[in-house]
């Protein structure tokens, strides 16, 4: 019998397939202007999906670098983040659930939890004010990186081999957690930087957290999609800079963390957060909605 992540793999495997197929009938066929990439557009895929999968995000950076060049008009930009962004986070979840080791339980459990906070949660945090979100959660998200740089400081880290899963009440902890986590992606909140440091307050390893956030964001960014493609509400040749570009940026940057000590991940997760937390406050302040830091269904 195949074990959990094979078949979750193989489930991955066909949802890529079959957006691809889709993108290919409906957008990239079309004989309607140019489609081809230009090197800037390659560009910003490369370097987006690049930091997405060191678990910066990808959404407000590509949508910086946009903006700088006025590459994408701004009522394509969501859609365009959406499609072009799918297929590369695809393939992180492909590579980083068949590279660390997490058990099936947690893993599914946790992806399924995100995916039904985004699906059943929406409509309980869409009419929550996004601005106190976004402040509560900036600054939560700064008081609990104090705590986990702390713990790397004073080394209260325990020893041994972090576990490769949760039980018991931790488990419920994590699930519980990471459903308000999806449900909150509805509203722009992003899922990498919290989750990361959920999966470190838990007592696992960071990189747990890489298949997990990933998985869940892979699983709903297809559905996200495809009224995007079917009304036609986003830049073709964009989006494919970012496929064609972002997928060897992925590669990459999953090798480098891969090689990391464990160490230095936690400080990049520090990082990571510091970098979100400040975004979510000074979205707050300009009163306007923050493009998600992981994709958003």
């Amino acid at each position: 019998m195949p074990s959990a992540a094979t078949l979750l793999l193989a489930l991955l495997a066909v949802v890529a397939l079959g957006f691809a197929v889709f993108l290919a009938r409906h957008a990239w066929l079309s004989r309607s202007g140019s489609r081809m990439p230009r090197p800037y557009e390659l560009l910003v895929g490369f370097l987006t999906d690049f930091f997405d999968s060191l678990g910066i995000g990808s959404f407000a950076t590509t949508t910086a670098l946009w903006r700088a060049r006025r590459t994408v008009p701004d009522e394509h930009i969501p859609g365009t983040l959406n499609v072009g962004h799918t297929l590369p986070t695809i393939a992180q979840a492909l590579l980083w659930i068949n590279a660390v080791n997490i058990e099936a339980a947690t893993l599914i459990g946790m992806i399924v939890a995100a995916v039904a906070g985004a699906l059943l949660g929406a409509p309980i945090v869409a009419g929550w004010p996004r601005r106190r979100v976004q402040t509560g959660l900036g600054l939560a998200l700064l008081a609990l990186c104090a705590v986990l740089v702390y713990r790397q400081l004073v080394d209260l880290e325990p020893a041994g081999v972090p576990p490769t899963g949760l039980s018991g009440g931790l488990f419920v902890v994590g699930i519980a957690t990471n459903f308000v986590l999806g449900a909150l992606m509805t509203i722009g909140v992003g899922l990498y930087a919290p989750c990361l440091l959920l999966v470190s307050l838990l007592g696992m390893s960071p990189k747990a957290a890489f298949p997990i956030m990933m998985g869940s964001c892979a699983f709903l960014m297809p559905l996200a999609s495809v009224p995007f493609v079917r009304r036609g509400a986003y830049s073709p040749r964009a989006a494919l800079g970012l496929t064609l570009a972002g997928i060897p940026g992925v590669l990459i940057a999953v090798l480098i963390v891969q090689e990391m000590n464990l160490s230095t991940v936690k400080w990049l997760v520090a990082v990571v957060i510091v970098y979100t937390a400040v975004s979510l406050l000074r979205a707050a302040r300009a009163g306007a909605t923050l493009p998600p830091t992981s994709p958003s269904p």
